[in-house]
């Protein structure tokens, strides 16, 4: 499990494909994040779970599924570019930031930005059958970063967006500070509403689709 609150911005060295499988191998330089880490840690890559294969010194190797690479922008990153990353967060941790998985729900675009003084405000926008998760004032991980909700489109509206607002410190430790309109993001909606919508699906009655003689539906 992850908090959102990102580590170190780490530079990918190489994505290098297994075309047997349809996987690929990330390397990653993270000196901070490879500190003390073993084989078999999980690291968030921007926002996406993966497990550390090898190490050498400050690189370190992830296997990335095939699934993992056609649901998020994982298998975009070209050497130099520069990922988000957040080491699993231990027992008795903080919870700084809000509950992720490091699942990835969908890709979402940059639509717009605005500098607001001190401040940005971002839009983005995001898949329709993602929409209903997100709440103005709750929470969504982009890039694996945790973020709250600002505003929010209709239900109506064509294109779905949301908006968030990012401080000084967030616009410098993470790649939400550079990306231009059109950038492609990994978002992951809160769990806790995916889970409530599950359960209420279920502890909806049915009734039978057909009844005994003299019986009402």
């Amino acid at each position: 499990m992850f908090t959102g609150i990102v580590a170190e911005q780490g530079s990918v060295v190489s994505l290098d494909p297994n075309l047997k499988d349809d996987s690929a191998v990330l390397v990653i330089s993270a000196p901070a994040t490879g500190a003390g880490l073993e084989l078999g840690g999980s690291i968030a890559v921007n926002g996406v779970c993966l497990t550390a294969t090898a190490l050498d010194g400050d690189r370190i190797s992830l296997d990335v599924m095939g699934e993992t690479l056609d649901r998020t922008t994982t298998g975009k990153l070209r050497p130099g570019t520069r990922v988000n990353l957040e080491r699993c967060v231990p027992a008795g941790g903080r919870l700084d930031g809000h509950v992720v998985q490091g699942h990835v729900d969908g890709v979402g675009e940059l639509l717009e930005r605005e500098n607001l003084g001190n401040w940005d405000r971002l839009r983005f926008g995001v898949p329709a059958q993602l929409a209903r998760y997100i709440a103005e004032k709750g929470s969504i991980a982009v890039d694996g970063v945790s973020l709250t909700v600002a505003a929010v489109s209709g239900a109506e509206e064509p294109q779905q967006w949301f908006e968030v607002g990012l401080i000084p410190t967030t616009l410098e430790a993470t790649d939400l500070g550079t990306l231009e309109p059109g950038s492609a993001v990994n978002l992951e909606v809160d769990v806790l509403a995916k889970y409530a919508e599950r359960l209420l699906a279920f502890a909806t009655p049915k009734k039978p689709a057909h009844a005994a003689e003299g019986e009402e539906l």
